[in-house]
């Protein structure tokens, strides 16, 4: 009898290790979408995205960055790339998935959307299913990836925060952005259901000023809406990104010992370590199917 309930025990801990096993594959292979907002243009947003997705890169980790601020789409500039596609070529046929995406710095990929994006909502389900189709025949595998949105809350941000597993809300001390990312979070709060915001302060002229945004917009939130803002840290000011952004290239690569490249680099740490977004699947099909609508139109 002894030895049966050895032998059970010893079946169930295996059983166990195994499953130990395979969340952790699970959550080593998710994929990590990640949109980069804002309530205003002249934030600085692109310069973050572009100098925290080369810092991850950096760390090893295998990055994909969507430019889909289809206003301003200049990632591929701030990088010092130029890609000769975007999806507009994959839709009408002519190139592959693989075509339209280019290489930047330390083997990260860019996807520039270009004005395809907004054409994604009104894609009929054929179009849809081969992005689908497309997106998961890639060979690789990200294990982060970057959407950099337009400023403002037009329907095409708001499509991609809702869709994106964690929202990193960019803004500067100015009291205009301050205020307009309140308005971006107040709205993909009461209209869409977001509870959970990351927030990234630029341009600031000391450690306690990005502190003092935080506590800003976590009050006025708290008093009036349901929501939870994780702050990632700020980004100090620094005349140098100007020369960084001349020439093309990111704080990061061009100044690695300047305090705002070491910001960056906290930054990019800073995000792998808070815990994902639970209530979202972690891989990029998951993403485009949220996007795109496809699960809706195959039920």
């Amino acid at each position: 009898m002894m030895s049966s309930n050895l032998d059970q025990a010893g079946t169930l801990r295996q059983m166990r290790g195994r499953q130990n096993n395979v969340n952790s594959e699970l959550q080593m292979s998710a994929t990590r979408v990640i949109s980069v907002t804002s309530g205003k243009g002249g934030v600085g947003k692109t310069a973050v995205i572009s100098n925290v997705a080369v810092a991850l890169a950096r760390l090893g980790k295998k990055i994909l960055i969507i430019d889909a601020d289809l206003g301003l789409a200049n990632v591929d500039v701030v990088l010092g790339i130029s890609p000769p596609y975007n999806l507009n070529h994959f839709f009408c046929g002519e190139r592959t998935l693989e075509e339209v995406m280019v290489e930047g710095p330390h083997g990260l990929k860019i996807l520039p959307a270009g004005s395809g994006v907004q054409q994604f909502t009104r894609l009929d389900g054929q179009l849809k299913m081969r992005l689908i189709d497309a997106l998961d025949a890639l060979d690789e595998h990200f294990d982060v990836v970057l959407i950099d949105t337009e400023a403002g809350i037009s329907d095409n941000v708001t499509y991609f925060n809702v869709a994106a597993q964690d929202i990193l809300v960019v803004t500067t001390p100015e009291p205009t952005a301050i205020t307009d990312a309140y308005a971006l979070m107040k709205l993909l709060s009461t209209q869409y259901h977001q509870k959970r915001f990351l927030l990234a302060v630029n341009s600031v002229r000391n450690a306690d000023e990005g502190l003092d945004v935080f506590e800003k917009l976590t009050m006025v939130s708290g008093r009036y809406l349901d929501i939870f803002i994780d702050y990632l840290g700020a980004i100090p000011f620094d005349r140098k990104m100007h020369d960084s952004v001349r020439r093309q290239q990111v704080m990061v690569e061009l100044h690695p010992d300047n305090k705002v490249a070491r910001a960056f680099v906290d930054l990019a740490q800073t995000l792998m370590e808070i815990p994902q977004n639970n209530q979202a699947q972690g891989t990029l099909q998951f993403f485009w199917k949220q996007f795109l609508g496809v699960g809706a139109e195959a039920s």
